[in-house]
């Protein structure tokens, strides 16, 4: 399972018994075959380990960054296998990039028409924009860090922990509703919890713009988004946090986030 650069750093460097496992240059020959990989690798974004320090078979999670400044997490063998590859074209090495290619009919610069949505949803109750209510239509949480992270905060705030959707102002794809991963009814805000997932394309690349634009439409609603942003994924908003895992401490961090959107003496109301 990959893991972050920074505790497959730690952990090579117990594993080897050296301050510094692999020197600066020791993969640059291998690394030199992939020049598009080379420009979009930036040290500063991946706790200062240089990519000639990097095996090209490293089980662990780098940020890189395409030359149209779109930023997505993938491990050296992930980036080195994107399809089409072997054409070498630059839109190959970004999933967004490539994505907007695919968009493209062969030989014209002309994209796509839109995908047509179907009808909304008629499931999603009659409220007024911003009014919290139980869904049917709401997923179920997607792993197990979601229940866990609404139990440690459910030991520091008494909500209302049934609600699990918010009536938007505009569509959300075919429903006229988000599902944050916790909706704090009283305290308007909407907390989401994102990784990577499996295979480090959740919550990056196409996905991350779909989060920021249910943030957009969260916001118009008059609600406003804590996005806990599991490491190694960047913050994208705000009001974002960037933790390794969920724990009391993140939850601690959470509350004053709160504090800081709605205010200690209207937060503080709510404490056990």
């Amino acid at each position: 399972m990959p893991e972050p650069v920074d505790a497959w750093w730690e952990r090579r460097r117990a594993s080897t018994g050296r301050a510094v496992p692999y020197a600066v240059g020791t993969y640059r020959e291998q690394w030199h075959r992939y020049p598009v990989l080379v420009r979009q690798y930036h040290a500063d974004l991946n706790r200062g380990v240089v990519l000639s320090q990097v095996p090209l078979c490293a089980d662990v999670w780098l940020q890189w960054q395409c030359d149209a400044g779109h930023r997505f997490i993938a491990t050296p063998e992930e980036q080195r296998m994107r399809p089409g590859g072997g054409r070498r074209r630059r839109s190959t090495w970004c999933p967004r990039c490539s994505e907007a290619a695919l968009e493209r009919p062969v030989g014209t610069g002309a994209p796509k028409s839109r995908r047509t949505v179907g009808p909304l949803c008629a499931k999603t109750p009659d409220l007024p924009p911003g009014e919290p209510f139980v869904s049917v239509c709401a997923p179920k949480p997607a792993s197990a860090a979601e229940p866990l992270l609404q139990q440690k905060l459910a030991t520091r705030l008494v909500w209302d922990a049934a609600p699990n959707a918010i009536r938007l102002r505009e569509p959300f794809f075919d429903h006229l509703e988000a599902w944050p991963d916790l909706v704090l009814g009283d305290l308007r805000i909407a907390v989401e919890l994102d990784t990577v997932g499996r295979y480090g394309l959740e919550h990056s690349g196409k996905r991350e713009a779909v989060d920021l634009r249910k943030d957009r439409l969260l916001r118009r609603a008059g609600w406003e988004v804590v996005r806990v942003r599991l490491d190694p994924l960047p913050a994208i908003g705000p009001f974002d946090l960037v933790a390794k895992s969920v724990s009391n401490a993140l939850a601690d961090r959470i509350l004053e986030r709160f504090r800081e959107i709605r205010g200690p003496l209207f937060v503080d109301a709510y404490l056990r």
